[in-house]
């Protein structure tokens, strides 16, 4: 099922993508998550109310980002090579807030404070079920669904210490979506996906989920050693090589660009950029 969280006539809801239409899931009061996950774990079909264009709609983050935002970095060999750091034996974690990222179709804010604002390519897990101490081998048991990610980054206020918040937590930098495609439309792990970033229509990340250093049950069962994953959840997986700063010259985003990210089977997560300077034109985005 490939799920959508929206806006429509002043009220957030969820529903299922049919085409270019939407049908919004009758009886889930004030568009609840929780209700969601629990009848996607009851199995039972969600009713269906009267399907509406999806230009109609204002589309949201798949899921209400109320929870935990955990980021994985340097998990792909290439990508960190390309960085000059060692290949990890444990992962590089950090956290992301909710107000750093926005959905599908709305604009990426390039920060007065820097014009080093590059693209990340990612595979957005999304938590369904309570998850403490899981092995691999039962990880994938807490999975609700999948989506895309695009893990902006300001490159120079990342680098401003070892750690890296300050640079991945820009207002509006990062985007998710467009939709939570459940496990069942999906190779079982995804371990074997394309995943590509394009910058006004030119390729620039070119790679496959099969080539993350961590494959996701990993990452559930490091995380889940040392925090409660709750529904809602999302972990961003990491990006494979081909980002802005590593490249001769380096390409960042300005405003103006379209980014857009392709998982194969999950979707095309896009967003155009605006300064942050520019207040009129953070209103407007771009919707397919």
């Amino acid at each position: 099922m490939r799920i959508v969280r929206f806006e429509h006539q002043g009220r957030i809801q969820f529903g299922a993508r049919r085409g270019s239409h939407v049908a919004p899931f009758a009886g889930l009061a004030g568009g609840s998550f929780a209700a969601l996950l629990a009848g996607l774990r009851d199995g039972t079909p969600l009713p269906e109310a009267e399907a509406v264009a999806q230009t109609q709609v204002n589309l949201l983050p798949p899921v209400p980002l109320t929870g935990k935002i955990i980021c994985i970095g340097l998990n792909y060999a290439d990508h960190a090579r390309e960085g000059g750091h060692p290949i990890p034996t444990y992962p590089a974690v950090f956290l992301r807030t909710a107000t750093s990222l926005v959905g599908h179709g709305q604009p990426l804010l390039r920060p007065m404070a820097s014009d080093r604002f590059d693209y990340e390519a990612e595979l957005a897990v999304v938590i369904g079920r309570t998850a403490r101490h899981a092995r691999a081998a039962e990880a994938l048991d807490f999975v609700a669904g999948y989506s895309c990610f695009n893990d902006g980054s300001l490159r120079d206020f990342q680098r401003k210490s070892t750690q890296w918040t300050m640079g991945k937590n820009f207002d509006k930098s990062g985007s998710i979506g467009p939709e939570l495609v459940t496990q069942e439309a999906l190779p079982s792990g995804v371990g074997n996906l394309r995943i590509a970033a394009r910058l006004n229509g030119e390729t620039l990340q070119d790679g496959s989920t099969c080539d993350m250093i961590f494959p996701v049950p990993d990452l559930i069962e490091i995380l889940s050693a040392v925090m409660t994953l709750d529904p809602g959840d999302v972990i961003a997986t990491g990006t494979p090589a081909g980002v802005g700063f590593a490249r001769t010259p380096p390409r960042f985003m300005q405003a103006g660009d379209l980014i857009e990210i392709e998982i194969e089977g999950i979707g095309i997560l896009a967003n155009t950029i605006v300064d942050e300077s520019s207040g009129a034109g953070e209103q407007e985005g771009v919707r397919r």
